[in-house]
């Protein structure tokens, strides 16, 4: 069983960037890829990036060519770079692997 462990978010003005990053307590980014969603209140939450068929890293297209996955096995860490934020990203953004979620980071965009 994998607990997964989120930080980096706050508060960012419009056009700003944040790093997300999760860290897993077990090595296992060598098999799977982290996911990550995204939920505003009272919405539901959204898939940001995702393995897609093929194995490839698949981006929600709100968010395609801004966000940026990428992971350091030695520290068991998945990041999210976000760059030129929008208010619209403004959300609790949580990262999952299989069945195991992370607490949640809020980003909170201004305008």
């Amino acid at each position: 069983q994998v607990q997964l462990v989120e930080s980096g978010g706050g508060l960012v003005q419009a056009g700003g960037s944040l790093r997300l990053s999760c860290t897993a307590s077990k090595n296992i980014f060598s098999i799977y890829v982290i996911n990550w969603y995204r939920q505003a209140p009272g919405k539901q939450r959204e898939l940001v990036v995702g393995i897609g068929s093929g194995g490839r890293i698949n981006y929600a297209d709100s968010v395609n060519g801004r966000f940026t996955i990428s992971r350091d096995n030695a520290k068991n860490t998945v990041y999210l770079q976000m760059d030129s934020l929008k208010p619209e990203d403004t959300a609790v953004y949580y990262c999952n692997l299989l069945d195991a979620w992370g607490q949640g980071t809020q980003v909170t965009v201004s305008s």
